[in-house]
């Protein structure tokens, strides 16, 4: 699960990370563990971006990012997600079709990652 920055990777890596920590909720019950969990793994610019902060992980008040998962996720997505997933998502869902003869499970489940 190593992360760069490549925007229709976002969503992964964040949903990857939030699976892990529903999954083993007693060692993810704090933000900065998710934090830290989830920074583990970035790479390129990502990690070059999470350096300044881990360089201070001891001094509490300049590592605020660390301490918040939502505000890392925000953040993350912000400056290396896609600025057009919404617009895409949206041109895909109204260019979805179902083809004759199609099955309506593969239809169903086409909308259901666009939603």
């Amino acid at each position: 699960m190593l992360w760069g920055t490549k925007p229709f990777k976002v969503r992964s890596f964040i949903q990857s990370c939030q699976f892990i920590f529903h999954n083993d909720p007693e060692d993810f019950s704090q933000d900065r563990k998710k934090v830290l969990y989830a920074t583990s793994f970035l790479i390129g610019r990502a990690a070059k971006w999470i350096e300044p902060y881990l360089s201070n992980l001891a001094n509490e008040d300049a590592s605020y990012l660390l301490s918040s998962w939502d505000l890392f996720e925000s953040q993350h997505f912000t400056l290396f997600g896609d600025p057009n997933e919404f617009r895409k998502a949206k041109e895909e869902l109204d260019a979805l079709r179902m083809k004759e003869g199609g099955h309506v499970s593969l239809y169903i489940a086409n909308l259901r990652s666009l939603v």
